[in-house]
């Protein structure tokens, strides 16, 4: 009798100890779970820093768990945008840009703009250099400042190959002209469709080699407060010289319209070749002495550096790589903005400089 009790004591307990160890796994588990979420949340929160795949893999694996209510009704963009708090959103398309990469990022940290109102992204096609190594570390960086305060708001770094082999030597050959920039306009429209957010009020189209501009330069642009404007981009020279660079910038003429009447549909102009003169009024053409705000209606512009209100792009203007009244590309997009009703402008007397290169 007394060795049956012990049985059934020794049994009970090591029921209960079997319940205990359950309970006990159970919570350890529930808390392993628990820290697994919040440090993948927590990292996923933190990331800029994205290849085009891994950037839509971190969309679908985030966003499309949750519903977002967002209302653009109050989203402007205004001639007061720095004391609006505007976002501005910078846009750079790269190919095997290492060389340049160092002065780009000296000149857009040097812009007086907020830095956390500031996000960069960036689209690199076809490159065999160390453009995209550079770009990460200098993410890093622009991210992770010792004063918090020169924090930018965002860096994304897409990767997006279209197979697009130029030799450097033929870049700008007038009969390859129509090819290249129907590939440009594509990498834009690949980059724009990846970058922009719902808090972008601004867009800045920026070359990688613009060597110089002033500081204040958005502000300035924003205070024109006008859809689209563009500064005059000349080339930089030794004996500091007057020489034209960005002829994408331009207005049409009785004489370049006359000429289209009869052009084929298909058939792409080009400005800057002597191969087919067109009779536009470049920008680079006009006068720069009466003021560096004083605007000018264009036709065409090109993309050294372009300021556009982020609505034109949403409602639909982007960069044509078909022709569109004879252009592809940022004039193609000039065209289209037009067409829609957006106001296009320059500043002759607004002067930045490009890297003289062939």
């Amino acid at each position: 009798m007394y060795k049956e009790a012990v049985a059934s004591t020794g049994l009970h307990n090591l029921r209960g100890n079997r319940r205990w160890t359950m309970i006990v796994l159970g919570l350890l588990s529930v808390f392993g779970l628990f820290l697994l979420t919040f440090s993948r949340h927590s990292s996923f929160n933190h990331c800029r820093l994205r290849t085009f795949n891994s950037a839509m893999a971190f969309s679908s694996s985030t966003e499309q768990d949750q519903s977002q209510y967002i209302n653009l009704n109050p989203l402007q963009a205004t001639g007061n945008a720095k004391d609006n708090e505007e976002h501005v959103l910078i846009l750079t398309p790269l190919k095997n840009a290492e060389a340049y990469l160092p002065r780009y990022f000296e000149l857009v940290e040097r812009m007086s703009y907020p830095k956390h109102l500031v996000s960069l992204a960036f689209l690199v096609s076809d490159t065999t250099d160390k453009t995209v190594p550079m770009l990460k570390e200098k993410a890093n960086q622009l991210l992770n400042p010792t004063n918090g305060d020169e924090r930018y708001h965002s860096v994304s770094i897409f990767e997006k190959n279209f197979d697009f082999i130029l030799p450097e030597d033929r870049r700008h050959e007038f009969e390859m002209q129509p090819l290249r920039r129907s590939f440009m306009a594509r990498s834009r429209n690949y980059l724009l469709s990846a970058a922009l957010r719902h808090e972008h009020a601004w867009v800045l189209w920026l070359d990688v080699d613009v060597v110089e501009y002033p500081e204040t330069i958005l502000e300035d642009l924003q205070s024109v407060d006008v859809d689209v404007v563009v500064p005059n981009c000349l080339r930089e020279t030794d004996d500091n010289s007057f020489w034209g660079y960005d002829k994408n910038n331009w207005q049409e003429t009785d004489q370049s319209l006359e000429m289209q009447r009869e052009l084929d549909p298909e058939y792409v102009l080009l400005e800057g070749y002597f191969e087919f003169l067109t009779g536009r009024y470049l920008m680079v053409d006009m006068p720069t002495h009466n003021g560096r705000l004083l605007k000018v209606p264009l036709d065409g512009v090109g993309a050294t550096f372009t300021l556009v209100k982020a609505h034109v792009h949403r409602e639909g203007a982007n960069f044509p790589p078909y022709a569109f009244q004879h252009q592809v590309e940022t004039e193609g997009f000039a065209k289209m903005a037009k067409a829609m009703g957006f106001g296009v402008y320059g500043l002759p007397g607004y002067l930045i400089y490009h890297i003289m290169n062939s």
